[in-house]
């Protein structure tokens, strides 16, 4: 079943198209475009399909997957590791967080805000500096595969810092919330 004929319009203009243009790709009079956008024509269906394919195509085809924004090397610490360490990495790379893991599995995190709350509950800064990191690490970033559209992607850092990447089960790269911003430059 065919999406509605409002629908062209929409999908035209959001793929920034003239009706010319349009008309040309699917092999159709410019005119016929212009009638079926106004509603003054109701065209045969062959017409009508060959105009969704077009438009499904040029839409996959500027659909932005993960792999285009993600960071392929991703900065980390063990869980294991002293806190100490995730300032050191943090301050090195200019991050404000980073994801934690056991060995290759990614268990949690750790950002400003985790390390700043430790402060202002009293604790001891050079204690807290030597403490592993997974005593005060917080839930792990949300992994999805290197094919994930990136509204997926958007809407998940609309809840977290960064999401993780991954590739047959293994972590193959992280995109945050200022990966999606450059993408607007």
């Amino acid at each position: 079943m065919l999406p509605s004929l409002e629908e062209v319009a929409k999908k035209r203009r959001m793929l920034g198209l003239t009706q010319k243009q349009l008309a040309k790709l699917a092999g159709v009079s410019q005119s016929l475009i212009a009638k079926l956008e106004s509603r003054k024509i109701d065209p045969s269906y062959t017409k009508v399909k060959a105009i969704f394919d077009v438009l499904e195509r040029l839409e996959t085809k500027t659909e932005v997957h993960v792999g285009e924004v993600l960071h392929d090397e991703v900065v980390a610490v063990q869980k294991s590791d002293p806190v100490s360490k995730a300032v050191r990495l943090m301050t090195d790379h200019g991050y404000s967080q980073l994801p934690v893991f056991d060995g290759k599995h990614a268990v949690g995190s750790i950002s400003e805000k985790t390390m700043l709350g430790q402060v202002s509950a009293g604790k001891d800064l050079s204690q807290v500096s030597k403490l592993p990191v997974g005593d005060i690490m917080e839930e792990a970033f949300p992994q999805v595969g290197e094919d994930a559209p990136l509204p997926l992607i958007s809407s998940l850092l609309q809840v977290y810092p960064a999401v993780l990447i991954s590739k047959k089960g293994k972590v193959v790269g992280i995109v945050t919330k200022a990966d999606l911003l450059k993408m607007l430059l």
